[in-house]
């Protein structure tokens, strides 16, 4: 087992998540390995298809069909070899998930408070009546006006912001010990998505939970974060304290998500440098490093490793690692002289 308790509470040890396609394999994540300490907050981040989701949803054990490989060690357990029955046991009280959709998450059918009743009961031997306090009590710490009378209200009854909340107040119901949130604030107005993640922040501190923060949106992780980890075509490809990831970065691919990035706290007249073509295909891999094609730095390491040889993940400084075939001294002088003062 990889580290304690103490140290961490969760330790992904290359993770592999496949599935076998018509098409054929896809590779959704190759080989993945982070730590989350308690009370701390781990951000995923990536474009669309780099694997954040599948990792999450991998670790909550709710991927049936796939060949799940590696070690997911929760509180001194590995959830790979586990039980699923036990695994099963675990969601919702021990780990828990914020969804991306609520509206899909939620069942259209029941009302919010039997929802958040029923996930209670499920972990508690408890009665209807104090199952339903339970549940106001949770719809209140979330902010929800008048819980009581909404524990009645159906999902559609809701708006964005306040399902959002109605997710929180589910997955948080049990104080489970490590919350994943997957895109929380995709599709809400800057003001909601202001508030949710000021709750998020305070719900942890009040219960000392290990937070997952999946998005693709740097600033939500600038924000939140402790600890950063970059995805690009399934794997890892930067790993770092949140502060050497944003401000000493070692891999042109979190160069250009920072250039993506718009930024408020100074006067800028250029437009945004997107990170020209299209994430690569899970089933088709590019040989060497997958962000080779995109990569305008593919060219700087000699005999045309890029292209051929796929980068080990390894340690440019305390904490802080990195898959790239350029010199870390190639990498801090393109960094310092030709991207950083773009930005």
């Amino acid at each position: 087992m990889p580290g304690t308790a103490e140290e961490t509470f969760l330790s992904v040890r290359d993770l592999k998540i496949h599935f076998d396609t018509d098409d054929g394999l896809v590779k959704s994540v190759d080989g993945v390995s982070f730590d989350v300490r308690r009370g701390k907050t781990l951000g995923i981040v990536g474009e669309s298809g780099s694997g954040k989701s599948v990792t999450s949803l991998g670790i909550m054990g709710l991927h049936q069909k796939a060949k799940v490989s590696g070690e997911v060690w929760l509180d001194g357990e590995n959830l790979v070899t586990a039980d699923p029955d036990h695994v099963r046991r675990l969601r919702g009280r021990k780990m828990a998930m914020i969804f991306q959709d609520p509206l899909s998450a939620l069942h259209p059918y029941y009302t919010v408070g039997a929802q958040i009743t029923e996930a209670y009961r499920v972990h508690h031997p408890v009665g209807k009546k104090e199952a339903k306090a339970r549940a106001v009590e949770m719809l209140d710490r979330v902010g929800i006006p008048e819980p009581a009378k909404r524990f009645s209200s159906y999902p559609h009854e809701f708006s964005g912001g306040m399902r959002q909340r109605a997710m929180i107040a589910m997955s948080l119901v049990n104080n489970p010990e490590l919350l994943i949130a997957d895109e929380p604030t995709t599709a809400l107005d800057v003001t909601v998505q202001a508030q949710i993640l000021d709750l998020i922040r305070d719900l942890q501190k009040e219960f000392g939970s290990a937070v997952i923060m999946i998005t693709h949106d740097l600033g939500v992780v600038a924000e939140m974060a402790d600890d950063l980890l970059v995805m690009y075509g399934g794997r890892c490809v930067e790993r770092g304290s949140a502060e050497k990831v944003f401000y000493e970065p070692q891999h042109p691919y979190t160069w250009g998500l920072l250039g993506s990035m718009p930024r408020i706290d100074r006067e800028e007249t250029d437009r945004l440098i997107p990170v020209k073509g299209s994430p690569p295909s899970l089933i088709n891999v590019p040989d060497g490093c997958a962000f080779n094609p995109r990569c305008p730095y593919a060219d700087v390491p000699k005999d045309n490793l890029t292209r051929t040889v796929r980068p080990e993940l390894r340690e440019v400084g305390s904490g802080h690692f990195s898959a790239c075939h350029m010199s870390q001294e190639e990498r801090t002088r393109i960094w310092t002289e030709e991207i950083a003062p773009k930005l």
